[in-house]
């Protein structure tokens, strides 16, 4: 085992502090990677603080890494020392179940997940990217392109292909209408591929101060959602609905926007369950609900290098790691545009 060095969650209540803390040898097919920056996800904030309940203290957060390659192991083939590379929400998945074959790890009953996951290598936890390095099995890297600055990169490796994924998958492109719902770490991101995309977007929100970067990010019109009278004007107007908000709240209302046949899907993810939508609001125009997770590597793949083809990343506010606590409270107060990344090269000993 290795030393390394990080940012963990003791337990809790308690604010995250340095930790010391073991990294496996690389073996044949892993990649050692010396991290330059992390992305802050909310689900950090959920996992810290334990609110999706099972979690394994000290934590050690962060599936949003960008670094670069410091060894390989024997039988890798995919990187060599100094390519920059990225990590994100899965560290490894069992490889033969339908999902894997599919390329749909991210729906393996035994995903491993970056961090807070048993590690089956050592029988520990696995920890995440608030940290120095880490091992990684060269399955689960990623390339990443030096035409984007590596900062704002970060948070494609969740953010980012968490909305690709569900637009992708229900095909939205030119003549679809598209409504994304809450604006913030996923909702930006959803805007940008949207528009990208081809689609006519619109963004739904409750804050009247996000309207121009609604605009900027790339959205045709942007709705104030607690104006019935704005609501209405959409109306069975809208293909496809992504849902970004991780809060409960009331889905009945983006259910009515949708056309016949159309799909709001869910990716922001709540701490308890959203109210029941009113079934005759689905089967009366066989609207559907659906839910969406991370993708699978190969897509994230796809999807970064897409981005660096169209020029697209996050936009971020760069934080040094002792800021992580105020970052926290500030995600909170979603007082952030839009997603907080950690510079690494501030972590101290």
């Amino acid at each position: 085992m290795n030393n390394n060095f990080g940012y963990a969650a003791y337990d809790a209540h308690t604010p995250l502090r340095p930790f010391d803390f073991p990294r496996r040898e690389i073996n044949a097919q892993d990649v050692l990677i010396e991290i330059l920056y992390c992305g802050v996800c909310h689900s950090d904030l959920h996992q810290v603080r334990n609110e999706w309940r099972g979690a394994t203290f000290p934590i050690v957060p962060g599936h949003e890494i960008i670094g670069r390659v410091i060894e390989t192991g024997g039988a890798v083939n995919r990187f060599k020392t100094g390519d920059l590379a990225g990590v994100g929400c899965m560290v490894d998945a069992c490889g033969v179940c339908p999902d894997c074959q599919s390329d749909q790890e991210q729906y393996c009953d035994h995903t491993v997940f970056t961090y807070n996951s048993p590690d089956k290598h050592t029988g520990l936890v696995t920890y995440g990217g608030y940290a120095r390095q880490i091992v990684v099995d060269q399955r689960f890297v990623l390339h990443i392109s030096d035409k984007l600055h590596p900062a704002a990169v970060a948070p494609l490796l969740c953010a980012g292909i968490t909305t690709y994924s569900p637009l992708r998958h229900w095909n939205i492109g030119r003549g679809d209408k598209v409504g994304v719902v809450g604006l913030g770490g996923l909702g930006h991101m959803a805007v940008k591929f949207a528009h990208a995309f081809g689609a006519e977007v619109v963004l739904f929100t409750t804050s009247p101060a996000k309207v121009a970067d609604g605009k900027r990010l790339g959205a045709d019109e942007v709705v104030i959602s607690k104006n019935p009278e704005d609501m209405q004007k959409h109306l069975q107007s809208c293909n496809f609905i992504l849902d970004t908000v991780a809060a409960p709240h009331d889905l009945d209302q983006y259910l009515a926007l949708l056309k016949r046949d159309g799909c709001l899907c869910l990716v922001g993810v709540p701490d308890h369950s959203h109210p029941s939508p009113s079934v005759g609001n689905l089967i009366f125009r066989r609207r559907s609900v659906a839910g969406s997770l991370i993708g699978g590597i190969r897509e994230t793949q796809e999807m970064l290098d897409f981005c660096a083809e169209h020029n697209i990343v996050a936009d971020i506010e760069l934080i040094a790691m002792q800021a992580i606590n105020q970052a926290y409270d500030r995600m909170l107060k979603s007082d952030v545009k839009y997603r907080f990344v950690i510079d690494m090269s501030t972590l101290e000993a």
